[in-house]
């Protein structure tokens, strides 16, 4: 295992089974996150951005290769693994509070029913949620189900947060709202973070590296250091430091794709 990694994915080869015969998708893929670091993972739609994430939750296994959590190999679902997605999946018959319970019903804990509901209340406050315990999903805008989502994703303090494309489907507005709730969150609640995202801005706002992923079958193609220093605001995004970031990733979704040579 890679010295300091926390998630250390090390020469993971798949495919999928298919009616035509095996489709590839992962091919020698290496990547190491360090604990308390935050990669995002970008490359072209259908690359196998989304397998990856399954292959760190546990949820599936390698055809080859290693995934390593913790120092031990992943051969199953981890309780230490939050996850939030594009679409919320809140249960709509269950008030905005239960819903970010739900973690704490199903990991096994000790705590009490009042304390689930005080550090569901905790997490909620902190994305602007408060008040909003009582509600049902549908009475929610598209951004605050998505805020409920990431507080039921760390409800139960997981030592990784998966995000996969969990800003995809909301304005650009309120993706950058969100964009500096998640850094809020993160100080508040420390975790080891990997997203996944078509949105290369949103990438150098949340990471510390940023993994391009060359077509399918996906290998690591790129990895890029996010220059930034200090505390992130909107304003890192429109600076000499952000553009040329954002030039060198856009060139290598173009060497991703197919587009130009390497």
């Amino acid at each position: 295992m890679s010295s300091e990694a926390l998630i250390d994915i090390k020469g993971v080869t798949h495919a999928y089974k298919t009616k035509s015969g095996p489709l590839p998708v992962l091919d020698d893929l290496n990547v190491s996150v360090k604990e308390g670091g935050f990669v995002a993972v970008v490359g072209p739609s259908g690359c196998g951005k989304s397998t990856l994430t399954r292959l760190i939750a546990g949820l599936m296994k390698p055809n080859e290769g290693e995934v390593w959590l913790h120092g031990a190999r992943v051969t199953s679902p981890r309780s230490t693994v939050g996850m939030a997605f594009q679409n919320p999946v809140l249960l709509e018959w269950r008030s905005i509070l239960d819903n970010v319970i739900l973690p704490l019903e199903i990991v096994p804990t000790k705590l009490s029913r009042k304390e689930k509901e005080a550090r569901a209340e905790e997490l909620l406050a902190l994305v602007g949620l408060e008040g909003f315990e009582s509600k049902r999903p549908s009475e929610l805008s598209g951004g605050m189900r998505q805020r409920a989502s990431l507080c039921r994703a760390l409800v139960h303090k997981p030592d990784v947060l998966i995000l996969d494309e969990p800003f995809g489907a909301l304005d650009a507005f309120t993706r950058e709202d969100l964009w500096q709730t998640m850094h809020a969150l993160k100080a508040k609640e420390p975790f080891t973070g990997v997203l996944i995202t078509h949105d290369l801005r949103e990438s150098i706002f949340l990471a510390d590296e940023v993994v391009v992923l060359s077509g399918r079958p996906a290998t690591t193609q790129y990895r890029l250091p996010v220059a930034f220093e200090g505390a992130r605001t909107i304003d890192h995004l429109y600076t000499p430091e952000a553009a040329e970031m954002l030039n060198v990733l856009r060139h290598q979704i173009e060497i991703a794709q197919g587009r130009v040579a390497a």
